[in-house]
């Protein structure tokens, strides 16, 4: 068995998948085993690299709920120590991680692309990746199809662009013909009925909490738009080549973006000086609902022609 840590969030998860997937090239005969929250299980069997989920809450001390000691621990979690320490109590024999200070080996960079670093991480100890294999296989079942997306949470308030932006978004795409759905967590439920209701749309338009991590991705995987901001979301429509227009700051999309070769996504992060405008990040504050609505149309013209089995798309 090898155990890999990666205690973090949605759009955490899906930068690990190209790395994830070079483990499972490497170790073909080995179990992978993925520490992570429990909330994420639905999402697992989507990469396609993970056989065995190992629930642990963030980096608090655990009980390693694996069956026998793993023949290797891979960090995919952090630069260390405390990451490292937890994972040590695993009792693996190796360990696959950044270099602490004055140590040998692979070392931590601060600006570098999530994706790139991770695959930079297992590069230095032989295991080749392709940091494009971020495709996630599409969930089964039946659903909404075609329709667009508007997400406008955030875990850090500085990252949540204006309700009322959102909302004109969202009443203009409805003027154009889209079905204009509003997503969210169960606690960010009321959040997005307010969006909902300054749009014009109807009560059946919230979907905020009303959705498991599973049913997200299936409807992300069959939208014809995502609109969000630097959240875990804009990850699942890159995993599903969905057109996207995703809202940075003060993040920029060169660490967490999407794929700058895919013109399918549009990331909008302005120039600007300055901290905080009415406490949203300066940059995410300069974005214009006009900025949001042209690059929706650029996204949109974009679109890769077709899907291909297990949520690929190809033009």
């Amino acid at each position: 068995m090898i155990l890999v840590l990666r205690a973090l969030g949605l759009g955490d998860l899906a930068t690990a998948v190209p790395a994830l997937r070079g483990l499972r090239a490497a170790f073909p005969e080995h179990e992978i085993a993925l520490a992570a929250p429990r909330w994420l299980a639905p999402l697992l069997p989507l990469t396609g690299a993970v056989d065995r989920h190992v629930p642990v809450a963030g980096l608090e001390p655990t009980r390693w709920a694996i069956p026998e000691r793993p023949a290797l621990a891979v960090n995919l979690h952090g630069r260390g120590p405390q990451s490292h320490r937890l994972l040590a109590t695993a009792g693996a024999p190796r360990m696959w991680a950044w270099a602490l200070p004055g140590e040998p080996g692979p070392v931590w960079r601060a600006d570098e692309h999530e994706v790139h670093r991770w695959c930079r991480l297992l590069a230095g100890y032989g295991v080749p990746t392709d940091p494009g294999d971020l495709d996630l296989r599409a969930p089964g079942g039946a659903g909404p199809s075609g329709v667009t997306i508007v997400h406008p949470g955030a875990k850090a308030p500085r990252r949540r662009w204006p309700a009322e932006r959102f909302a004109a978004v969202a009443r203009e795409l409805a003027a154009r013909g889209h079905h204009v759905v509003v997503t969210g967590s169960l606690a960010e439920r009321n959040l997005a009925a307010r969006v909902a209701t300054a749009a014009g749309l109807g009560t059946s338009a919230v979907l905020a909490g009303d959705t498991d991590l599973g049913e997200l991705a299936a409807l992300v995987s069959r939208a014809r738009l995502v609109v969000a901001g630097d959240t875990g979301i804009g990850h699942l429509a890159t995993a599903y080549r969905i057109p996207s227009v995703l809202l940075f700051g003060p993040v920029p999309p060169r660490l967490w973006g999407p794929p700058p070769d895919r013109p399918w996504h549009r990331a909008l992060h302005p120039s600007a000086e300055g901290d905080l405008v009415d406490g949203v990040d300066v940059r995410l504050a300069a974005v214009g609902v006009s900025d949001v609505l042209t690059a929706a149309r650029a996204a949109q013209a974009a679109r890769p022609r077709r899907a291909a089995p297990g949520g690929r798309a190809r033009r």
